[in-house]
């Protein structure tokens, strides 16, 4: 692991993308063929499972370190990063011993999960008494499945591309797709000579927020616009041999829309359509709420009723390959004209149509048209330039998403916890509540949208007002009012307000306000009612 941590320090210790490309590039050129493969797939997200708990490994570290439960929680918190605190709190290493290859390290944490506790905690302990202070906080930091270095897909795709000398976009689309660091030569997996049919998608096209809205864009006529839904992006994928159906996250979801699987049988071999998959209502004709189809992003299995409430749909905006033809260099305004022509000649009752274009005239008209996105169940508007290309990434320019004004609510803090990293020595992270009549009803956690300067002063609030501790989180008295906004509302059982909100986030510290002047739980109603957000009952698991 030692050049691995050496590469950690050179990224961490600069905040320059062209030192951060010059160091990634390096690496890839120098470092162990096996290392190599293993650190594009933590960088791109591929980490393997984790092989203990953050329980575990805070009682094994504590064991080590000779120091009390409580005192090793007592400095997690001063420091706020649980690897950083392992490292710090344990001995030196005890034998001088050089650490093994990072390929050897991941490969001694895969072979760990599902082994016993006793000798799980005995290789971990074993491992870090004999790390070196930087390679130990990696190490444990690959144990929680939080390793993260500061380096996008671009910037890595960049790097690779560099350092062996292929065209960018031919690195991004070699990554894609699913493949296995412990079985992939880095030679295999940056010329991906498929074995067999290829089902990888290409690099996701991103859009950047439009704010202050499009007049500044130029003509109207040189833009198509449609709605912006709320569902998963996705690119289905339909080739010789192959079927598949990915997320944005390069995650295989093909299994848990089996309604899709027909579409194999109609789409000619060597498409890939870009879309938004969404749960559809066949009675409205109109995509159901987020939270229907959430129900069946975490399950492997759909169940039947699930499968009859919630029915999946792709509504498709792009086509990036016909006939084996990579289409993403020419325009948009030709892309699309052969997807409708493409979707127009199937059987009207497959699960697929394109996402319509909305007619304008001119940026008066279609910011009249946004105000009635929340009544077509979407966020916003989509605005792509007619003549832009199809770019994996996020190119700022030609793709811009135009979202809806968030759903706001006044709410009191009830509770306060310190943060994490740069941010434990500070409480981030606060419950609020509204009103139902006398009482207060927590409704929501949110931890950013405040400057540090705002921070620190709740921070020395809530240590001069803490009326209870709990662990790290402390009751403090009903006085601080802030703004919360949100995207989306659902109901919620789960939650004693009977509600949970789709990311949540303090817009402003209302300290105009008093606590007796903020929402109650009936705002709260009155907007999931508008947005909804009710459900039907959830089905029984063995159905």
């Amino acid at each position: 692991m030692k050049a691995f941590a050496a590469l950690f320090a050179a990224l961490d210790g600069t905040s320059s993308t062209a030192a951060k490309t010059a160091a990634l590039a390096e690496y890839f050129r120098t470092a162990p063929e096996a290392d190599r493969v293993w650190t594009i797939a933590l960088l791109s997200g591929r980490r393997p499972r984790r092989a203990a708990s953050s329980t575990e490994l805070r009682l094994w570290a504590a064991e080590a370190a000779g120091v009390a439960d409580w005192l090793f929680e007592e400095s997690y918190a001063v420091v706020g990063d649980l690897a950083e605190t392992i490292a710090l709190i344990l001995p030196p290493p005890a034998t001088a011993a050089p650490p093994p290859a990072l390929s050897l390290a991941m490969s001694g944490l895969i072979a760990l999960t599902g082994q016993p506790a006793e000798a799980r905690r005995a290789a971990i302990l074993s491992a870090w008494a004999t790390l070196p202070s930087t390679e130990r906080f990696l190490y444990t930091k690959l144990l929680t499945g939080g390793f993260r270095m500061g380096v996008s897909q671009g910037l890595m795709t960049r790097a690779l591309a560099q350092a062996t000398g292929r065209p960018e976009a031919e690195i991004a689309h070699a990554l894609m797709g699913d493949w296995e660091p412990a079985r992939t030569s880095f030679a295999a997996l940056v010329e991906r000579a498929a074995e067999g049919p290829d089902s990888r998608p290409y690099p996701f096209a991103l859009a950047s927020a439009l704010e202050g809205g499009p007049d500044g864009l130029g003509a109207p006529s040189d833009w198509c616009a449609e709605w912006k839904w709320d569902g998963i992006r996705g690119q289905l994928v339909a080739r010789p041999g192959a079927f598949a159906l990915w997320s944005r996250g390069e995650e295989l979801i093909t299994d848990r829309f089996p309604e899709f699987a027909p579409l194999a049988d109609f789409l000619p071999a060597g498409t890939v359509i870009d879309g938004e998959v969404l749960a559809w209502d066949t009675t409205t004709g109109q995509p159901q709420p987020f939270a229907a189809l959430q129900r069946r992003i975490g399950r492997k299995t759909v169940p039947k009723v699930l499968l009859h409430e919630a029915p999946a749909r792709l509504l498709a905006y792009d086509l990036l390959e016909a006939g084996g033809q990579d289409l993403r260099a020419l325009p948009l305004a030709t892309r699309r004209a052969r997807l409708e022509a493409l979707l127009a000649g199937l059987p009207a009752d497959l699960p697929l149509a394109t996402s319509p274009l909305l007619a304008f005239s001119d940026w008066a008209a279609l910011t009249a048209a946004r105000v009635t996105a929340r009544d077509h169940r979407a966020e916003g508007l989509m605005l792509k330039r007619a003549g832009s290309a199809y770019v994996g990434g996020r190119k700022r320019g030609d793709w811009w998403k135009w979202k809806l004004d968030p759903f706001s609510v006044d709410a009191v803090m009830v509770y306060a916890q310190a943060g994490h990293g740069r941010r434990a020595n500070l409480y981030t992270d606060f419950t609020f509540a509204v009103r139902d009549g006398d009482a207060l009803v927590p409704f929501a956690k949110a931890y950013s949208g405040l400057s540090d300067a705002e921070f620190a002063e709740i921070t020395a609030w809530v240590q001069r007002h803490t009326l209870e501790r709990f662990g790290p989180v402390r009751r403090v008295p009903p006085e601080l009012v802030f703004e919360i906004a949100f995207e989306g509302i659902q109901e919620s059982p789960r939650h004693k307000s009977g509600i949970a909100l789709r990311f949540p986030r303090m817009v402003r510290w209302r300290r105009d306000k008093p606590a007796v002047e903020i929402d109650t739980i009936e705002t709260l109603r009155a907007l999931l009612a508008a947005a909804g957000g009710r459900l039907p009952p959830a089905p029984p698991e063995d159905i």
